[in-house]
């Protein structure tokens, strides 16, 4: 059997500053310099006042758990090896109502709730792309 290659991220025009931030361990949002709106993923327009002017801002990368699911099938034969993996929606502490879709890592042997405090850290998928994701914060 041959292994499949990863699915790997495209970054273009619009999420390039996005990619190149997680290769440096940041995690930068979509921000709008007319109105100072963040946004994710990032889109063209500005969802609160439709301006085109906007760039990235970092944030903290701490946050808490919004919702989650636990994918035990592979969608892809890639994720074979990652099973079970937690797909996660994570609300930014320092954005209230920013949430993020991503993958939790480093579970504890109990698993994950919904309430639970989580910070960024990231994951190498190839020599160009590093990916953010979140583990628990430890007490």
């Amino acid at each position: 059997m041959t292994e499949s290659p990863p699915l790997l991220p495209a970054p273009d025009e619009l999420t390039s500053f996005f990619w190149e931030a997680a290769r440096r361990h940041e995690l930068m949002i979509q921000r709008c310099s007319a109105c100072g709106t963040y946004q994710h993923p990032p889109e063209p327009v500005c969802h609160s006042c439709l301006s085109f002017d906007l760039g990235g801002a970092e944030v903290s990368g701490r946050g808490t758990v919004y919702s989650y699911t636990m994918a035990t099938q592979a969608f892809h034969p890639s994720f074979a090896d990652k099973l079970p993996l937690c797909i996660a929606v994570v609300e930014l502490d320092d954005r209230p109502g920013l949430k993020l879709l991503t993958n939790i890592v480093d579970l504890p042997a109990d698993g994950v709730n919904v309430g639970d405090p989580v910070e960024v850290c990231f994951r190498a998928l190839s020599d160009e792309i590093d990916l953010p994701v979140f583990r628990p914060v430890r007490a």
